[in-house]
């Protein structure tokens, strides 16, 4: 199996509500966690330095095999 880190930052407030963006996919979590680290002190990213997340995910695997209903969105 071949699993790849994607890096996304997401900032929840009032105003924007849930507000995420796919900063980059990586070939490890250590690849990934490097990238936190040249991107938190860049503007937007600063203002909400705990918006990391990394997700790993495996390639060539479909996610949501059985769909999704209303309540999953």
């Amino acid at each position: 199996m071949t699993f790849v880190h994607l890096l996304w930052h997401v900032r929840h407030d009032n105003q924007y509500g849930d507000d995420a963006k796919l900063v980059g996919v990586y070939s490890s979590d250590a690849s990934a966690q490097a990238a936190i680290e040249r991107k938190i002190n860049m503007p937007g990213f600063c203002d909400h330095p705990a918006g990391f997340e990394i997700s790993k995910y495996e390639i060539d695997r479909d996610a949501w095999s059985e769909g999704f209903g209303i309540d999953d969105a």
